[in-house]
């Protein structure tokens, strides 16, 4: 029995298909399956993995019809063999060692339920400033301390670099098809369940970005709908806290991800601001004060600020107020 299980879902990807397939078959030192699910394609995409079955005792050809990624995922995740299930997209290349290290990796740490790995994004012409500082900034969260204080922020992880534990997966129930990002969602779900995440530090898959692509396309990967996300799962990390809830920020950030966090059940007391021209009035029916009160015995603090910058600035003034990040603190966009 193979010791993982890669999951390549595809659909009209034959330009790309056979580059991310040989990646995945290059990998040495993990006994693997590739199982190929294609999901409706009309062009020659099928016919190149048929005719790699045959050449290849380590591909699989599984076929689903047009029913989307989610459910290729799930069909895929139903017939794996392994004891660990690899990610993979039919337009990036794995880099030499991605299974064998992301592998060792769980293997000498229980605590995690999935391991990813830093990310190229390509080609360069496609790598606008956003994405650039997006990928810089996930391929610096690599411990699970990093991973759970960054989780509430963006998603940390990038959804064809993962490998999971195959226990873990289908604890939390494998992938879902929600209002926002199926990738998103899990990792919610993994942390919500208390399993760790991490990545090896090290750039182990090309991540190929071209214009249409679902990131930029499919409203599930929209703004609100990442907000919607974080706000369904906000109060679950804050239960049990018995402190009285203050968010710093009273701008636009905090207002969005206030009116996602409602529904839920959500309350906060004040907000910390430390414009003058707001300190003094109210947001919400909340009062706005300044910082100089606050106190890790008495507050727990959501930082919520949206511009470039800040949000260091304001990790770095609770810190001096000896807050502790997550278990005092936690950043939220």
């Amino acid at each position: 029995m193979p010791s993982v299980s890669v999951l390549l879902p595809f659909r009209d990807a034959a330009a790309t298909l056979a580059e991310a397939v040989d990646s995945v078959l290059a990998q040495t030192g993990v006994d693997f399956e590739l199982l190929a699910i294609d999901d409706g394609s009309s062009d020659g995409g099928g016919r190149m993995v048929e005719r790699l079955v045959e050449r290849d005792r380590r591909v699989r050809s599984l076929k689903t019809g047009p029913r989307g990624l989610v459910h290729a995922l799930d069909f895929g995740a139903q017939l794996a063999k392994g004891r660990y299930f690899a990610r993979m997209d039919a337009d990036d290349v794995c880099l030499a060692g991605r299974f064998a290290k992301q592998l060792a990796a769980l293997e000498a740490d229980p605590r995690l339920g999935l391991v990813g790995t830093c990310v190229e994004a390509f080609p360069s012409d496609a790598v606008e400033e956003g994405l650039a500082r997006y990928v810089d900034w996930q391929n610096a969260v690599l411990t699970p301390e990093d991973h759970r204080r960054e989780l509430f922020v963006e998603s940390p992880l990038c959804h064809p670099s993962v490998m999971m534990r195959r226990d873990a997966f289908h604890a939390v129930g494998g992938y879902r098809d929600p209002a926002w990002a199926e990738d998103y969602d899990l990792w919610l779900r993994f942390d919500a369940a208390g399993y760790a995440m991490a990545k090896v530090p090290e750039v182990l898959l090309r991540w190929r970005h071209r214009p249409g692509r679902l990131t930029f396309t499919d409203p599930r990967y929209a703004e609100n709908a990442f907000r919607e996300a974080r706000a369904a799962f906000l109060p679950r990390r804050l239960q049990g806290e018995t402190r009285p809830v203050t968010i710093w920020g009273a701008g636009p950030t905090v207002k969005r991800m206030l009116r996602a966090l409602e529904p839920h059940g959500f309350k906060a007391i004040r907000f910390i601001d430390i414009d003058p021209r707001k300190v003094g009035g109210e947001a919400r029916g909340l009062p706005v004060t300044g910082p100089e009160n606050l106190s890790p015995q008495c507050d727990f603090v959501l930082v919520a600020v949206g511009a470039r910058g800040a949000r260091s600035e304001n990790r770095d003034a609770l810190n001096a107020k000896r807050f502790v990040e997550g278990a005092d603190f936690l950043c939220v966009a």
